[in-house]
């Protein structure tokens, strides 16, 4: 006897397969493999921030399984469990744990920080503690309260910085500065000048005096210092010696100066010799007899 499906059973069959294969397809599209085996751990939060799942979980940077289900303890709230499916073959050693991290898209995803410790490991169903980490944008979101404090004084800083600008005094400033660039500009072009055509003649006669310099060591180098100094003494003591016979009065000169008598004869005899020369002129008769035809009788 043969035995045939009905077209209803047929349907039927169809559907389950369909409805398989649908199942298969969706999770092969979250990245769970139904038929690939896999290792489960639990990891605990006190706030996973948006974690779904499906979301990957990843070791050293590579994706090495995904969020299978996150559960909520009502009975202790603030305490929320994960479970991930990893790779069989990744071994968690003991002191490892789990940080929740979000891109710039918002998208929370799972990293395990691997410990160093060779002896031991989590073995399969146990425990991980959770740490939530938040990155750049977190970073972001602590400095806008600081952000928000600092725009009452930016807004009056550029206030200032447009009162600053539209005051007149700014232009005539700038256009002083530009004066006074373009006249270190001419300086500038001057000093070139002079440094190109006078500085060679300048630094011909600098040498030029440097030679005579030179000419005139040599020959202080070439006076016999002693002999000169020697001379110089000869003459201090001849003048020293004058001096003493200025000073004394055993010689005519030393009497002429210190004989006080002899001023006085010398000062009588010049009062005499103005009188009788006044004498003379006013009666010169006295003194010349001339005649033209012999003396009278």
């Amino acid at each position: 006897m043969k035995f045939a499906f009905s077209k209803e059973i047929k349907i039927g069959l169809a559907g389950v397969a369909a409805l398989c294969i649908l199942v298969y397809g969706i999770n092969y599209l979250k990245g769970i493999h139904l038929f690939k085996p896999t290792s489960y751990f639990y990891v605990k939060f006190t706030n996973v921030n948006g974690l779904t799942i499906s979301s990957p979980v990843f070791a050293d940077g590579y994706s090495v399984g995904i969020v299978r289900d996150i559960i909520y303890d009502y009975s202790s709230p603030g305490k929320v469990v994960a479970e991930i499916d990893v790779d069989p073959n990744l071994r968690i050693p003991k002191g490892s744990r789990a940080e929740l991290t979000s891109d710039l898209l918002g998208a929370m995803k799972m990293s395990l920080l691997l410990a160093n410790n060779p002896r031991e490991r989590y073995e399969v169903g146990d425990t991980l503690e959770g740490s939530f980490n938040s990155g750049m944008m977190g970073q972001v979101g602590e400095m806008v309260p600081q952000i928000e404090k600092m725009m009452p004084k930016l807004d009056s800083i550029l206030c200032s910085i447009n009162r600053l600008l539209a005051d007149p005094a700014l232009t005539a400033t700038l256009h002083n500065v530009e004066s006074l660039t373009a006249n270190l500009d001419a300086t500038s072009r001057q000093l070139n000048q002079m440094m190109t055509h006078e500085m060679p003649a300048l630094t011909g006669k600098l040498n030029h005096i440097g030679d005579n310099m030179v000419a005139i060591t040599d020959n202080l180098k070439e006076i016999d210092y002693a002999a000169a100094m020697n001379k110089v003494d000869a003459t201090l003591a001849n003048v020293k010696r004058l001096t003493d016979q200025l000073n004394s009065r055993d010689n005519t000169i030393g009497l002429l100066l210190n004989d006080p008598q002899l001023y006085n004869n010398l000062n009588a005899t010049t009062a005499n010799a103005a009188s009788l020369l006044q004498d003379l002129q006013a009666h010169p008769k006295r003194y010349v007899h001339f005649s033209l035809f012999g003396k009278k009788e």
